[in-house]
């Protein structure tokens, strides 16, 4: 079945730019992180791994929607970078928990206060008090949107 053809109407076109607009913020943001030079696969392992914690690359694959295999090629990738290190799980021996190296918590604090810099610098010299309230104003819209949306992401 063919992907509905979209409507050509303000929300729409809205829907458009914003696709467009956090895309580009997003590549910028990676920049400044000096992230850039990992996969989107390592990053989201690293970030689910941040907010999780340890996990199993079975466990890892299900929450990112691939399979195993892939899964193991990306935290293989990722132990070779010493980003992540394994130790048996305690409740299964056979497994494996994959966890942030402290090397891999102090690039993610590291990258995190370069991103809010960058960002914090920007609005103070591209915007002016008023338009800092208005975006602030706009971020429970945005929060809103994320919360709501509960579909599995799309390339």
């Amino acid at each position: 079945m063919p992907p509905p053809t979209p409507k050509p109407d303000a929300t729409h076109a809205l829907a458009v730019e914003m696709r467009m607009v956090f895309g580009q913020l997003a590549r910028r943001l990676r920049k400044q992180g000096r992230t850039d030079q990992l996969t989107s696969a390592q990053t989201s392992v690293l970030i689910q791994l941040e907010r999780q914690g340890a996990a199993t690359v079975t466990a890892l694959a299900h929450a990112e929607g691939v399979r195993p295999q892939s899964m193991g090629a990306t935290v293989a990738s990722l132990e070779a970078l010493e980003l992540v290190a394994g130790a048996p799980d305690p409740a299964d021996g056979r497994q494996t928990l994959w966890a942030l190296t402290p090397a891999c918590h102090e690039l993610v604090r590291a990258s995190r206060a370069a991103r809010e810099d960058w960002l914090d610098r920007l609005l103070r010299e591209q915007l002016d008090a008023r338009e800092q309230a208005q975006l602030a104003a706009a971020m429970p819209l945005l929060r809103r949107l994320l919360d709501a949306s509960t579909e599995p992401r799309v390339p």
